[in-house]
């Protein structure tokens, strides 16, 4: 008999233990996964914050500059210049926005030299007259196409480049004459250039990481209030499961202590038995094992080996986590076949990332004692559920499918 997780596992018919040695192994699964909440949140934020970034900087040059270079237009050294220049920036700067709006910014260091490029052609050309006039719109737009080249590194990046705009503003109002005035001036702009640029910079990094621990302490809060409400639910579960399959070992106790059951009946045989493993599996659904499915099949199996049932357990691949219900639907229906199983027992668990098939063969026989479910295919809610006998075997299998 051979096995895949695609299709049922059929028996050969034929009385003695089939060979499963065949069954292929299991198809490689690729997993992927999704965004964790805190880094959610943060990209959230980020994305808010460049929102920002980019409206200042394109309504900036736009609203405010522009009006000024148009107003003063003759009154520069070099108009072409200052206009060409505007005109390069506001390019340059909508696509870097755009670029980093859709997360795939530009490279930075190219985009800030051609920046640094433009500074020092504007200080040239606008002339002494206007060196400190709205016209000369270097002094407040390109600290903010700064900060869009520079999104997302380290601050030290932006202070470099500003530092260099301020550099070349010194060298500009130095070649005009040192006027004490004029330095003074300097002075204050450099100060406007630096500080919202940088407050801005920091201060939305700052958010960020803020927001990113709010939300890893909030999801951190919310998966402890779940685990403990599923480990109560998990242990009324099995507070009531423990009392249904004491209850029926119970049963068979007091029949057989007052007499009313025979310890040689196989019936009564076969109710104790299935008792047992159902409190074995029961017992061993609690331990911290890497595979838990497997270790309550075997735990049957071990109980069926002690009552003189030769029985071969094979495994492949291995089963991903599963919930107690998605296990014991698994296990329970094979394990009542296996508490009426003669003579010999092949019990198979194939398994896949999104599939688990568990297969028990035993050989057939009649009488009324030869007890099992109805033939035929059902479904148990996610796990399907297979029986069939041709007088040779008996062949059971659950199926678990994602």
């Amino acid at each position: 008999m051979s096995a895949d997780l695609g299709a049922p596992v059929r028996p050969t018919g034929v009385p003695e233990a089939p060979d499963l040695t065949s069954v292929p192994a299991p198809r490689e699964a690729v997993s992927t996964a999704g965004l964790a909440a805190p880094a959610a949140v943060a990209h959230a934020s980020d994305r808010g914050a460049r929102i920002v970034a980019v409206a200042i900087a394109l309504a900036w040059h736009t609203a405010i500059g522009l009006p000024a270079v148009l107003g003063a237009r003759a009154e520069f050294a070099a108009p072409a210049v200052v206009l060409g220049a505007w005109a390069l920036v506001a390019v340059a700067g909508a696509v870097a926005g755009v670029r980093l709006l859709r997360g795939s910014p530009l490279p930075p260091w190219p985009l800030a030299g051609l920046l640094l490029a433009v500074d020092a052609a504007v200080f040239v050309a606008v002339g002494e007259r206007q060196l400190f006039a709205a016209a000369n719109w270097v002094w407040g737009t390109l600290g903010w196409f700064f900060v869009l080249a520079l999104w997302g590194r380290r601050v030290a990046g932006l202070v470099a480049l500003l530092s260099t705009h301020a550099l070349i503003a010194l060298v500009a109002v130095l070649g005009h004459g040192p006027d004490p005035a004029d330095v003074a001036r300097y002075v204050m702009y450099v100060y406007g250039t630096f500080s919202l640029p940088v407050a801005v910079f920091v201060g939305s990094a700052a958010i960020v990481g803020l927001a990113r621990k709010r939300a890893a302490v909030s999801a951190a809060g919310h998966a402890m209030a779940a685990e403990r409400d599923a480990a109560e639910r998990g242990r009324r579960e099995r507070r009531d499961r423990l009392a249904l399959v004491s209850s029926a070992a119970g049963r068979v106790l007091g029949e057989l202590a007052a007499g009313q059951a025979n310890p040689d009946d196989p019936e009564v045989q076969r109710r104790c038995m299935l008792a047992a493993a159902r409190l074995r599996r029961l017992i061993a659904e609690s331990d911290d094992v890497p595979d838990p499915l497997l270790h309550e099949l075997r735990a049957a199996a071990d109980l069926a080996e002690r009552n003189g049932l030769p029985i071969d357990l094979v495994t492949i691949g291995t089963p991903p986590p599963l919930p107690v219900e998605i296990r014991r639907r698994l296990a329970d229906p094979l394990t009542g076949i296996l508490a009426d199983a003669r003579g010999w027992a092949r019990l198979t668990v194939v398994s896949g990332p999104s599939e688990v098939v568990v297969s028990l063969v035993t050989p057939d026989r009649e009488g009324p004692e030869a007890t099992g479910p109805p033939l035929g295919e059902h479904d148990d809610g996610p796990v399907q559920q297979l029986y069939e006998r041709d007088g040779n075997i008996r062949w059971a299998q659950t199926r678990w499918l994602r």
